[in-house]
């Protein structure tokens, strides 16, 4: 039988930690990309596509993240395409993201005083003329602590992925275990990791968040 160290299985373990963190950022950075278009769609005076945005919110809010993967992994293979896991954990994910950072963008821009919108439409600024000059700016500042709170969810989000065969830190603590039959040492280590990666923004999160009402009372 082969002896595996605490090193060997914390290397494993990390090397399987890069692909959590380059599928998060993707994840996160596609979303909001994609969460922008959503959120100008859903802040439109144009109501079908008011209505579009909404309903591709609460499809995606609406059903299970695993759902959706299996949707996209799986979908595609009854028309014959090969989808590779990776493939299917990105857009599942940045899909998915992007319907929960446009709501919570949403209520940011609707947090902003009806009379920001007056005024500069008085200057004869166009709609997206005011979101670029006036309405984002200002709704920035308070989107920042939900978005920062959010990848937390967007980083625990991934570990599912491990279901389509992705190896990600999830996927590798299970394989690693069937290696080394030490399932407590293997899942503490992968719970230690994950605290690592989430704790920092969950700390930045709270003190944005912090600093924003400490701000707002002064103001």
């Amino acid at each position: 039988m082969i002896e595996f160290t605490l090193w060997d299985i914390l290397r494993n373990l990390l090397l399987a930690a890069r692909w959590t963190i380059v599928l998060s950022l993707v994840s996160f950075v596609g979303g909001g990309l994609v969460g922008l278009l959503i959120l100008f769609l859903r802040i439109s005076p144009k109501t079908w596509l008011n209505w579009l945005a909404r309903g591709y919110i609460e499809l995606f809010q609406g059903t299970p993240l695993l759902m959706q993967l299996f949707i996209a992994f799986f979908g595609l293979g009854l028309f014959g395409i090969d989808v590779p896991a990776w493939l299917a954990a990105g857009v599942a994910l940045i899909l998915w993201s992007a319907a929960f950072l446009a709501e919570i963008w949403r209520g940011c821009v609707e947090a902003i005083a009806k009379g920001q919108w007056e005024a500069s439409a008085s200057l004869g600024m166009g709609r997206l003329q005011q979101m670029r000059y006036v309405i984002l700016p200002q709704a920035l500042k308070i989107a920042l602590p939900p978005t920062v709170g959010f990848s937390v969810q967007v980083i625990k989000g991934t570990s599912l992925t491990s279901i389509i065969g992705f190896v990600e830190l999830s996927k590798a603590g299970s394989v690693v275990t069937n290696a080394t039959f030490l399932p407590f040492t293997v899942y503490g280590l992968v719970a230690l990791l994950y605290f690592a990666l989430c704790w920092p923004l969950s700390k930045s999160s709270q003190i944005l968040e912090r600093k924003l009402n400490v701000a707002h009372r002064n103001h």
